[in-house]
């Protein structure tokens, strides 16, 4: 298990946490660092990120949910995922890739159906799933939720 410690992100972080973003590949919008909780190592370097993003008044996400490659399947994910958890609102959403989807239900999260999503959800599933039958052939996308 590797060494880290999980704490809210500081300001100075803020371009650590958009490159590691970017590095694995997620959605690099909206990413106020504010929100964020980071895994830090013993150096301080980021080494896993997440946050709760809200839509509006209505809708808030768990997102950005990142770990710097060399260290994934270490815990570090679900350490984060947990934090943000312990305290946050419900219901709570997610988006993730269907290969995800396993992960998501380990913590309660369950699939929702396009009926009933919301709204929001709805429009950008279906974009990203246009976009996915480009790029990930065989992914469409979840919309999972947290009662």
């Amino acid at each position: 298990m590797p060494n880290f410690t999980l704490r809210p992100a500081r300001e100075s972080e803020s371009s650590q946490i958009k490159d590691l973003i970017r590095l694995v590949g997620i959605n690099p919008m909206d990413l106020d660092w504010k929100r964020f909780v980071v895994a830090v190592n013993d150096e301080e370097q980021i080494v896993g990120t997440g946050q709760i993003k809200p839509h509006g008044k209505e809708i808030l996400e768990l997102a950005s949910i990142a770990v710097r490659p060399e260290y994934q399947g270490q815990g570090i994910a679900r350490a984060v995922i947990e934090y943000l958890l312990k305290d946050s609102p419900r219901p709570l959403y997610l988006t993730c890739v269907s290969r995800m989807g396993a992960f998501y239900q380990k913590f309660g999260f369950v699939s929702l159906a396009h009926e009933e999503m919301p709204r929001y959800y709805q429009r950008l599933r279906k974009l990203a799933d246009a976009m996915l039958t480009l790029t990930r052939k065989g992914e469409h996308l979840l919309v999972m939720k947290l009662q």
